[in-house]
């Protein structure tokens, strides 16, 4: 039975060899990502010069990047980014367990489908900022509220990229499965998993990019730790520089958790090459 409904091998399959045009592509591309970036700084430097806006209001790179050494050495950049990845890996956690479970469910019990579709997608219609003092005040101002948030806002992505991955396996393929005699243990095992992975990997990537944002909403809402709550900090203090520091690393975060969604996308779906 496994042998029959092994998972193909990446070494089963010749590897067509790239022409010379897409292999340059492939060399070069990792220089986008810091170009881009260096292209903004570029610009965001040369926005200040021109206008020049004080920093409260418009500060320099070279102003946050200062800023930015100075809340690390003292430690108070790390404790409330420390803060915020927990809340947000904690919602993820939670909204991929939830959402790819129910997910399954949906995907195969039609009755099921017909009767949460409707109050899964009414439920979209309200912002997250709107649920978020609701979610604090039945958990608590805690780590528990804001993994809550986190979990409410990635929840949705996974459930719908698991759904569209299950559904989008051929037919032919289950078949096959039922005939050699799978059970649904081997069917998810062989069968269904394998091939839906390259889209549910789709979901996780945007779950990830949005737990960021559900932790930093449940922080603005009522936290004292956390990038959300140090950014109500510097808005009170006026110190713009602070609050971009804040922006620059919730961008790295989130650049962080694309990056690391990716390589495991690689190590897990090497064989859809």
């Amino acid at each position: 039975m496994q042998q029959t409904l092994s998972r193909p091998r990446v070494a089963d399959v010749a590897q067509p060899e790239l022409p010379t045009r897409q292999r340059r592509r492939r060399d070069w591309g990792w220089l986008a990502l810091p170009s881009g970036v260096l292209l903004f700084l570029l610009l965001w430097q040369a926005l200040v010069a021109a206008t020049g806006y004080p920093p409260f209001v418009l500060p320099s790179p070279t102003l946050v990047v200062e800023r930015w050494l100075g809340a690390a050495a003292s430690g108070v950049l790390w404790t409330h980014t420390a803060a915020t990845l927990s809340a947000a890996l904690g919602g993820f956690a939670l909204a991929l367990v939830v959402g790819t479970v129910l997910g399954y469910l949906l995907a195969h019990v039609r009755w099921l489908e017909r009767a949460l579709a409707p109050l899964l997608a009414a439920s979209q219609a309200v912002p997250i900022v709107a649920l978020a003092p609701l979610v604090i005040l039945w958990s608590g101002p805690g780590l528990r509220s804001r993994i809550l948030v986190a979990a409410l806002i990635t929840f949705f992505p996974v459930l719908i990229n698991t759904i569209l991955a299950l559904r989008n396996i051929p037919r032919e393929l289950r078949e096959m499965a039922h005939i050699s005699g799978a059970s649904r243990w081997q069917m998810l095992k062989y069968v269904e998993a394998p091939l839906a992975l390259p889209v549910l990997f789709g979901g996780i990537r945007t779950g990830l990019a949005l737990a960021t944002t559900g932790a930093v909403v449940g922080e603005f809402v009522a936290s004292r730790e956390g990038l959300g709550a140090l950014i109500n900090i510097a808005r009170g203090l006026f110190d713009t520089p602070l609050i971009f520091v804040a922006l620059v690393t919730l961008a790295g975060l989130t650049l962080f958790f694309y990056l690391l969604a990716t390589l495991l996308e690689r190590a897990l779906v090497r064989w859809e090459a």
